[in-house]
């Protein structure tokens, strides 16, 4: 798979919410060991990818704040290959800031993009799909995204429905929808033809660039002025700048709706997007009564529930079912295991307690 117009870019700049009180916002989730494997989920991905890219062909894109984790966890990595963000401003800035910044160190480049916090447990067929992926991102203005087949109505993921070409590992998507409400997640689950969306991408990088150009205009103005300032000791001050005129969008909602060129291949390998205690619950070893416990606890009458502890901390639970108890030193949450939805107001209400908190 190594070729070398190819790259590479790791999206790592989310502030992993949905995983507080573990998840803060000096350390986020792609910077934690949640797995318990000795690496972090950023380090994880580097991992995953390490064997099929050249060290050059990797770009990682992150926040200001994070910068430091970056060089940290990933010092193979260039700095100059590190692409900083002065402030947050969602999926579609993060891309085009990769895409405009590689149009100039190779503009025949093909591009697969890649989130920080991604379960694959088979990585043999996960990479099946990128070459299939690979070969449908070969058409000019085609944008291919990697699909899984989804078990449960999620209201955090995007859903792709395709026409079901029969022979054709790579089909036209027919609608994009991000992130549904439970009632439409649900109508889409019954129905039996969409996908989840896992958040990889994989096209041209001229194709994305004419996609901007297409459909976020004021969005490819900016980066575009910035041609000149990329890869020169001018590029930071740029971006400052740049940042402040773009604004917050997802790559989902800003293009990949609106677009009649996006195409998904259909992959089998064991994803989890790790966005939240729910999924990762989901994926954990359980006991007889379905809980899943990381540390030292004696359970009660309870059943279905995350147990997240300290090492040196024994806690006692009687009576639950479906709750998440996560302690994390200076913050102890108990709440509905699918309590998603509250974080935002956990963390705000948080703040207003003390921002060591958040």
């Amino acid at each position: 798979m190594k070729e070398n117009d190819r790259y590479i870019v790791i999206l790592a700049g989310g502030i992993g919410i949905k995983f507080w009180p573990s998840s803060r916002r000096q350390r986020p989730k792609q910077f934690l060991d949640l797995l318990g494997t000795g690496r972090t989920l950023l380090q994880m991905t580097y991992d995953r990818y390490e064997g099929h890219f050249e060290n050059y062909q990797f770009i990682i894109v992150t926040s200001k704040r994070y910068l430091s984790l970056v060089k940290e966890q990933l010092p193979n990595i260039p700095e100059d290959q590190i692409l900083v963000e002065p402030m947050r401003r969602n999926t579609a800035a993060s891309i085009a800031l990769a895409s405009y910044k590689i149009q100039k160190l190779n503009p025949n480049a093909k591009v697969l993009v890649s989130p920080s916090d991604q379960l694959i447990l088979n990585e043999n067929s996960f990479f099946e799909a990128i070459d299939e992926a690979m070969d449908g991102a070969s058409t000019v203005n085609n944008l291919i995204t990697i699909g899984i087949k989804p078990y449960r109505p999620d209201t955090n993921y995007g859903y792709i429905q395709f026409f079901p070409e029969k022979g054709q590992s790579v089909k036209k998507v027919k609608t994009f929808s991000e992130k549904p409400d439970l009632e439409l997640a649900t109508a889409f689950i019954e129905s039996g033809d969409f996908l989840w969306n896992t958040g990889t991408f994989v096209w041209k990088n001229e194709s994305i660039i004419k996609a901007y150009e297409k459909y976020l205009p004021e969005m490819a103005e900016v980066f575009e002025e910035g041609a000149v300032y990329f890869c020169t000791d001018k590029e930071a001050e740029f971006l400052v700048k740049a940042y402040s005129f773009i604004r917050n969008v997802s790559i989902d909602h800003g293009i990949l709706e609106k677009s009649n060129e996006v195409f998904v291949v259909l992959g089998a390998f064991g994803w989890s997007d790790l966005g939240s205690w729910q999924n990762l619950y989901d994926i954990s070893e359980k006991d007889n009564n379905n809980n899943s416990v990381k540390g030292k606890a004696m359970l009660y009458e309870t059943s279905d529930c995350f147990i997240n502890m300290p090492p040196n901390k024994l806690v006692v639970v009687q009576g639950l079912k479906d709750y998440l108890i996560s302690d994390s030193g200076d913050v102890l949450l108990i709440c509905k295991l699918d309590a998603n939805s509250k974080y935002k107001e956990y963390v705000t209400d948080a703040k207003k307690i003390g921002e060591n908190f958040i």
